[in-house]
């Protein structure tokens, strides 16, 4: 069977894979989301790219693309408003995408089409009730419920990086204050570690970063014990820990599968993000919800979420 192309447009990457029948990558590619001025320009770099992809498995057609984005709304096929891309307004997707690949477009959030991803690829599978929450350059989240992606009636359900977590807290891209993706985000913990390393008697080995400081470095100071960035992925994991706890009693899921770069950071997150979650509980959902890190490497589960709504 011809391939279908999945794609994650990221606030900084955007990644794509040929995938098969099977759910087998068959091919991967990445490219920047920015530096292409328009969304028009994108959508060129992002056809070129696949093309030379193709070329070099000696692929030559494709039989539907699917698209998962910040703001992606799979009733539209447009992002709207998505504070983490370098574009502004509403943007037509699935009509630029189709007309550049030739083959049938389906547009979703792109944390949605992670969930997808869990739900049929990884650690998911045997959950009918779970919460797929990424982190990144901003904080998504996919809710499934009965075996059901929840949508809502406009395509925007489940954005938990715009719940408010620190009320009159950080501004956001969205432009609301107090944002969860403003915090638990690979962009929030180095924001935290801005604020910390502003205090002049603060000690930290990551003080060397200056304005180069990423969430990679402050996990790498943290294990090296690093008291400044283990205290900053206690607080992240305490604002992130109340919100699931919060987010627990609206859908009770079985499960909740962290995705992304800064849960790339494994027990430095998780540790704390498990006392904090269970501490906030209420005591009938102590317990019974599980904590998961994502198996799929890289942006697969994005990737592949975003094939399996294209088939």
């Amino acid at each position: 069977m011809t391939p279908v192309l999945g794609i994650d447009i990221g606030g900084t990457n955007t990644a794509f894979g040929l995938v098969d029948a099977d759910g087998h990558v068959i091919a991967h590619g990445s490219l920047p989301t920015r530096g292409h001025g328009s969304f028009e320009a994108f959508v060129e770099a992002v056809r070129v790219a696949v093309q030379d992809c193709m070329d070099a498995v000696g692929i030559a057609a494709i039989s539907g693309v699917g698209v998962g984005a910040p703001n992606g709304n799979y009733f539209t096929g447009n992002i709207v408003f998505a504070p983490n891309l370098p574009w502004t307004g509403i943007l037509p997707v699935a009509q630029l995408f189709e007309a550049a690949f030739g083959a049938k477009t389906v547009v979703t959030n792109d944390a949605n089409a992670a969930a997808l991803g869990e739900k049929k690829f990884g650690r998911a599978k045997d959950f009918d009730d779970f919460i797929l929450v990424t982190l990144g350059t901003g904080l998504g989240s996919g809710f499934v419920a009965n075996g059901q992606l929840i949508y809502g009636h406009d395509g925007f359900a489940g954005e938990l990086g715009h719940v408010v977590a620190v009320r009159g807290g950080r501004t956001c891209g969205c432009g609301r204050k107090g944002c969860l993706e403003r915090y638990a985000s690979a962009t929030g913990i180095v924001i935290t570690a801005q604020e910390r390393l502003s205090d002049p008697d603060c000690n930290s080995l990551l003080r060397v970063h200056g304005a180069r400081l990423t969430a990679t470095h402050i996990a790498e100071a943290a294990s090296a014990g690093d008291a400044t960035a283990l205290e900053i992925f206690d607080y992240t994991a305490r604002i992130l820990g109340e919100v699931l706890a919060d987010t627990v009693a609206i859908t009770s899921p079985a499960a909740i599968v962290l995705f992304g770069g800064l849960a790339n950071a494994g027990e430095l997150l998780m540790e704390p993000l498990r006392r904090h979650f269970e501490t906030n509980l209420l005591n009938i959902y102590q317990g019974k919800v599980q904590l998961l890190l994502s198996a799929l490497p890289g942006s697969d589960a994005a990737i592949l979420g975003a094939a399996a709504i294209a088939r």
